[in-house]
């Protein structure tokens, strides 16, 4: 049986009581019996705040919203946000309102997930204020051993790359906390609840859990599985299926070709993956109630798909397809375009880029942080 942090909190009782304890969680806050991380916290010890990452802790708001400071109607306890307008950080009066600050959220294992620099962003600021950090920790979804993809380099940084961490890192929530508490000498007063039953092979299939959608862009495990690559059409104008059921999993616009595009990409032999022809008019986001054209990435195999790589091969496919396709302009004045926060780095909008060579700097760059994450495992 897989037992994630929360559930061996009872180990971990004499580390949290008598203290005001400040809490960052969403849905995926929940124990084996479904239970909140914000009820349970609530009932056995002193629950005096509550900080909301992206989508709030109860997961009512959409990608990007921003989030106010409010009273959770459950608890009354109130609830600051980390998704402003103006910063993404504790500040010192969040601070100066609890002991301790715990961390509960269920990551999917893939770089541009803003779940994680928020807690990299929280733990930082506690190492400032001297206040202890404890990560509730949890699976990584698609295994602890897989890396795959570049690494994000120096100028490049955003909220959705915030460290230098592989696209599909191979660590869970607590590991990457203890890795950059390590490796930029935080000195952060870290710990880690860890999971139990998990080895770093398993993916989130192998353990017998109920899938909670992390977000409402990710509602299935074989979506989290595709992330890793298709979350680069983020950067075009392509839709990557948000405003449909298949987000991250229908790739597509009103100027593709499906059947064509949908032969190309077979051809490949990429391993693990099926693409079919679709057609489908995304409610919101990009395309809204237009007929894009494109493909559903069908998951075959888990064990051989690598996402990244599909997601690299699809965008350049795309890209020489159909002279339509664009990358987006920089959502701030000045910036760099979505793209290339995504990617880390700018090569995908090179003149003429060598696919192959790419995607071979790209297994270097994940061999070397193999390398490098193999000393902060927990597992």
């Amino acid at each position: 049986m897989i037992r994630n942090g929360i559930d061996n909190l009872d180990a971990y009782a004499d580390l949290f009581r008598g203290k005001r304890l400040g809490l960052i969680t969403a849905p995926t806050g929940l124990n084996a019996e479904f239970r909140s991380t914000i009820d349970i916290l609530h009932e056995k010890f002193h629950l005096a705040a509550m900080f909301s990452p992206e989508h709030g802790v109860r997961g009512d708001l959409a990608a990007g919203a921003l989030v106010d400071t409010y009273e959770d109607p459950a608890t009354g306890v109130p609830v600051y946000s980390l998704y402003r307008k103006d910063s993404k950080r504790l500040t010192p009066e969040m601070l100066d309102a609890v002991d301790m600050v715990v961390y509960d959220i269920q990551d999917v294992g893939a770089r541009y997930y803003t779940f994680i620099y928020t807690m990299l962003y929280a733990l930082e600021d506690c190492a400032k204020a001297g206040k202890p950090f404890v990560v509730l920790d949890r699976m990584n979804p698609l295994d602890g051993i897989t890396v795959e993809g570049n690494v994000l380099k120096e100028g490049f940084t955003s909220f959705v790359g915030n460290y230098p961490l592989a696209v599909r890192y191979g660590l869970t929530a607590g590991e990457v906390a203890t890795m950059a508490n390590s490796e930029t000498n935080l000195g952060a007063e870290l710990y880690v609840v860890p999971c139990e039953g998990w080895s770093r092979t398993m993916t989130f299939s192998e353990t017998g859990l109920a899938w909670i959608p992390p977000s409402m862009g990710i509602p299935r495990f074989h979506t989290a599985l595709l992330y890793p690559g298709t979350c680069l059409f983020e950067g075009t104008n392509l839709s990557e299926g948000r405003g449909t059921t298949a987000p991250f999993e229908l790739i597509g616009a009103p100027f593709v070709d499906a059947e064509l595009l949908a032969k190309e990409m077979n051809a490949k032999g990429l391993p693990g993956v099926y693409f079919r022809p679709s057609y489908f008019k995304p409610t919101f986001s990009k395309h809204e109630g237009e007929l894009c054209r494109g493909v559903y990435v069908h998951v075959l195999d888990e064990r051989a798909l690598r996402p990244v790589e599909l997601g690299v091969e699809l965008l350049f496919t795309v890209k020489k397809l159909f002279p339509e396709f664009a990358f987006l302009p920089p959502v701030k004045e000045h910036g760099r375009p979505f793209i290339d926060l995504l990617c880390g780095d700018n090569v995908y909008r090179g003149e003429s880029v060598d696919v192959p060579a790419l995607l071979e700097r790209f297994r270097e760059e994940s061999r070397s942080f193999e390398a490098r994450k193999a000393q902060f495992h927990l597992y």
